[in-house]
């Protein structure tokens, strides 16, 4: 009895081992197909793409439109949610890029949980790779 129970224990761990190995490349091509989103996509806008702010594919400091600096998006995934005190709620890292993509571009932002939406989020969160979890904390 012991021997089966290790030996399906063991086919378990394979099968389970196997599955997140086949599971990375497709991590990789969201990641891959959200970074092209981040520098070319502009969502039907006004031609902004997140990389007109968020220079450097969101590494480094970034400038708004009107000069102001602001941080890179090197801890995003880290600090969401958080209380946006502009609309008075909790906010989301979806949330953040829908109204980064309505504000700033004018464009239509993917839909929550699409494929667009959920390469975006793979990317930005790739960037914070590392970084403590600081729910609601400041961007560096």
């Amino acid at each position: 009895m012991k021997r089966i129970t290790l030996l399906l224990s063991g086919a378990i761990m394979v099968l389970f081992a196997s599955m997140l190995y086949a599971a990375e490349p497709q991590l990789e091509q969201a990641i891959q197909k959200g970074k092209d989103l981040f520098i070319h996509g502009t969502f039907g806008g006004n031609g902004k793409t997140c990389e007109t702010c968020h220079t450097a594919g969101g590494t480094g400091p970034g400038k708004m439109p009107n000069g102001k600096t602001i941080p890179s998006l090197s801890n995003a995934a880290a600090i969401f949610p958080r209380f946006n005190p502009r609309f008075k709620k909790v906010v989301t890292l979806e949330d953040q890029i829908r109204n980064c993509i309505v504000g700033a571009f004018h464009g239509n932002p993917p839909a929550y949980g699409s494929a667009k939406m959920n390469d975006l989020v793979s990317y930005i969160t790739s960037l914070s790779q590392g970084k403590p979890i600081d729910m609601g904390g400041k961007p560096k």
